[in-house]
């Protein structure tokens, strides 16, 4: 299967919502709604749903409301690694916001995309 990139860098087949909502696998769903929820905002089984923001048939709960994605969006790229702004302060934000999963790990994966963009 092909990776699925969103437009931040995650890489959305080895997100846990993204599987759960591929494999349709309650437990888990169960598992990322217990670790992603927070005392203010407690998520749901539909919350979760996502076939990636690429995608955007079903999306989880953040990447609905997600600033990175809707520029990407309005931008036209595909991901933040084609856009001649990369790497902004929006992106950076939401890096340092992430709990689950490595930021890093988003950053490299735009910084292939670039150095693959610029070969082409």
């Amino acid at each position: 299967m092909d990776k699925i990139i969103a437009t931040c860098g995650l890489v959305c087949n080895d997100c846990l919502a993204y599987v759960a909502t591929q494999k349709n696998d309650g437990k888990i769903r169960e598992r990322v709604i217990k670790a992603w929820s927070t005392e203010t905002e407690r998520l749901g089984p539909s919350d979760i749903d996502c076939d990636g923001c690429q995608i955007g048939k079903r999306l989880y709960k953040f990447c609905l409301a997600c600033e990175v994605r809707k520029c990407g969006l309005e931008r036209g790229v595909e991901t933040c690694a084609y856009c001649t702004k990369y790497s902004c302060e929006k992106l950076e934000r939401l890096w340092r916001g992430f709990r689950t999963v490595s930021w890093e790990e988003a950053k490299a994966t735009l910084d292939n995309l670039r150095k693959l963009q610029k070969l082409v």
